[in-house]
């Protein structure tokens, strides 16, 4: 779904999306919490466990809360661009066993239930449907972005949907309706939440309300590939793409100028150009710690949340993750979604 150094997931849109109405029950070695195993390969600090809650997946991208303790997760479930994504619900007390809610998806990579509604975001297309499953309806279709996918979903505290349209350049300036971080309120139209974005992939709240997000870069810039963000979100925010890259540095290229990049919002933490984060996670053991998957650097890093004068540095947390995708603060664990295994994994801090 990625290139070495940038998100890539360029997929056409589908239509109409059946449901299959069977339960599977695939050969895993996925299992509940009590018979949970341990993982080999897969290295945290002294103090912390990792088990593997699932496997059996094919390429999963996005996790979230279903109904009933039970988890929703989107899957590509083939190769990109094949009509053969899938959103499953996996129970609560047994992950091994699965049921599909939305087949035949391209490149599905967010997913979350709001109410008894459950969204799906595609390439460029938007959609809704029950949370026991059945055909999806098309919200938005063709929506603006860059040629790779939206990235995830997320509801905020007034049950709004929230979801990004990546961005592409017009002349100097951002096109139209890209590079967007979108709030979707109950029977109202989108609202912009915030703008300057590249590629807003992926989001959480905190416990103070908080908004983090996730920013994407590629390309270059005045000859030089761009870092990778962590920034807090406030309403109205604007944070300068394509002008403004990184930590207020002005693209002379698009016309960006020290004055203009001063007026954007300092990201919490820089990122190496290509690492790619695809997802953002209040630590379970500790308010004050963020967690961020770097898909393309293998690993799972630490940031304080802590508001400073500029960036902080982040620390390795996860190692041993060919490619760690989604990350969701479930109770007292972590889980992780395992885009290359296809396996669901949990992380705890150690009791005693």
């Amino acid at each position: 779904m990625w290139s070495s150094t940038s998100p890539a997931a360029a997929v056409a849109a589908h239509a109409s999306l059946a449901v299959l109405a069977a339960v599977l029950t695939a050969a895993v070695a996925g299992c509940s919490g009590d018979e949970a195993a341990t993982v080999d390969g897969v290295e945290v600090p002294d103090g912390y466990e990792v088990t593997l809650i699932a496997d059996g997946l094919d390429r999963p991208t996005q996790l979230t809360p279903g109904p009933d303790g039970s988890l929703l997760v989107a899957q590509l479930n083939g190769a990109e661009g094949e009509e053969s994504g899938q959103v499953l619900r996996l129970d609560p007390g047994d992950s091994a066993e699965r049921t599909v809610l939305f087949d035949g998806l391209v490149t599905p990579t967010g997913v979350v239930a709001i109410g008894s509604d459950v969204w799906v975001m595609e390439q460029r297309r938007l959609s809704r449907g029950a949370v026991t499953g059945g055909n999806l309806e098309v919200v938005f279709d063709e929506l603006p972005y860059n040629d790779r996918s939206e990235g995830t979903l997320s509801v905020d505290e007034q049950g709004r949907l929230l979801y990004n349209t990546s961005g592409s350049v017009d002349g100097v300036e951002a096109a139209e309706g890209s590079g967007v971080l979108w709030a979707l309120a109950p029977g109202s139209e989108p609202e912009p939440l915030a703008t300057g974005f590249k590629h807003a992939y992926a989001r959480t709240f905190d416990d103070e309300g908080t908004l983090w997000q996730t920013e994407v870069s590629d390309g270059t810039y005045d000859g030089q590939p761009p870092p990778d963000e962590l920034v807090a979100v406030e309403p109205g925010d604007d944070f300068g793409w394509p002008q403004c890259i990184g930590d207020r540095q002005p693209v002379e290229s698009y016309e960006g100028t020290q004055e203009r990049c001063a007026d954007t919002p300092r990201p919490q933490a820089l990122f190496a150009p290509g690492a790619t984060p695809t997802s953002v996670a209040v630590a379970p053991w500790d308010p004050d710690v963020l967690l961020v998957a770097l898909w393309n650097e293998r690993r799972i890093v630490t940031v304080d949340r802590t508001r400073g004068d500029g960036p902080v540095r982040p620390e390795t947390f996860l190692t041993g993750i060919e490619r760690p995708q989604h990350l969701l603060a479930d109770g007292e664990r972590l889980l992780i979604t395992d885009f290359e295994d296809g396996r669901l994994l949990a992380v705890t801090a150690a009791e005693g």
